[in-house]
């Protein structure tokens, strides 16, 4: 090759450089997929909105340098299994989701990183081996756990005269209900109460549901985590109310429509931490070696004026130990 065909030749390449570079910056966007259990973004609400503000917090703006997906499966369960797999078929860096999602996920793939939160018992469902080093290849948050249930059926005895009979409302066909069951009914047994189980699949079914509870003569309700329960917590209020059943929730979100009183961890400091979680990972971290993380921020929340309406009277003590009263 003659020299200056050769000097043409680099200079041509040299110029080409930027514009390779660029593409390759372009290409090494990372990419999230999260996995959500209810039909939109506002039925996801405020939950939705506090991952993206985790990732924001850690410098990731969605589109620039980092690419979010997001699916809606509207409680389905042949739609958490489809979605699931088209999330897994577009190979993400990291794959995200709440309580329900997360089983759906860990089946899909045993090799793209996945991080939960919500989920009540990771080591019980499968998702990882063991909180300390989950092995596999998911890790995030857990928000229940024996003492939980234990505190959530104990605030309702202590406010409710005579409280001997708790209807629990769940949802059969979500992936951790059986969990759910066997935690609250053993804590039920400890406290010396009755817990009865009452099942709703859908918002459709939530009235007939609480309908059955006052035939069997429940005094009070608490509700499991998430999935449809999260869907209908307006509706969930409005019908304890109507009935005059107090409702012990499990968050503020869930609470701060008539429940008379809730129980739980910072749900919206679990969705900021799940974006940590996802930044360790897209930094090179393996999920199998990032400790599961347990709540440390609980919430107890008391509504004085539902109380009033439910002619309780919330000891001077309760209140002082509150977070908010309403």
């Amino acid at each position: 090759m003659r020299r200056r065909e050769f000097i043409t030749l680099l200079s041509g390449a040299v110029t080409a450089l930027p514009s390779i570079v660029r593409a390759q910056q372009v290409r090494k966007i990372p990419t999230v997929a999260y996995l959500w259990h209810a039909g939109n973004a506002d039925e996801e609400s405020p939950y939705y909105g506090a991952v993206g503000e985790g990732f924001a917090k850690l410098g990731y703006t969605d589109g620039t340098n980092i690419k979010l997906i997001h699916r809606f499966p509207n409680e389905k369960p042949e739609a958490f299994r489809s979605m699931a797999a088209e999330l897994v078929s577009m190979n993400p860096d990291v794959l995200m989701g709440g309580g329900i999602s997360s089983a759906y996920l860990k089946a899909a793939t045993a090799t793209i990183p996945i991080v939960f939160m919500f989920v009540a018992d990771p080591v019980g469902s499968n998702l990882v081996q063991s909180l300390a080093r989950p092995g596999g290849n998911a890790t995030g948050l857990s928000n229940f756990g024996r003492d939980i249930a234990g505190k959530r059926l104990q605030i309702l005895k202590e406010l409710v005269p005579g409280l001997s009979r708790v209807g629990f409302l769940l949802n059969s066909n979500l992936p951790f209900t059986q969990m759910y069951v066997d935690v609250m009914g053993s804590a039920a047994t400890q406290l010396g109460l009755e817990l009865r189980t009452f099942d709703a699949r859908s918002v459709e079914e939530m009235e007939p549901a609480f309908d059955a509870m006052l035939k069997a003569g429940m005094q009070a309700v608490t509700v499991e985590q998430g999935g449809t329960n999260f869907q209908a917590r307006v509706l969930i209020s409005q019908l304890a109310l109507d009935r005059r059943l107090p409702l012990c929730a499990y968050s503020k979100e869930t609470f701060q429509h008539g429940a008379l009183v809730s129980y739980g961890p910072d749900q919206i400091e679990t969705c900021h931490r799940s974006a940590a979680y996802a930044d360790k990972i897209l930094k090179g971290e393996k999920p199998g070696d990032i400790p599961v993380e347990q709540p440390t921020k609980f919430e107890f929340l008391i509504n004085l004026s539902t109380a009033k309406t439910l002619g309780l009277t919330v000891p001077l003590v309760m209140q002082m130990t509150a977070d908010i009263i309403e």
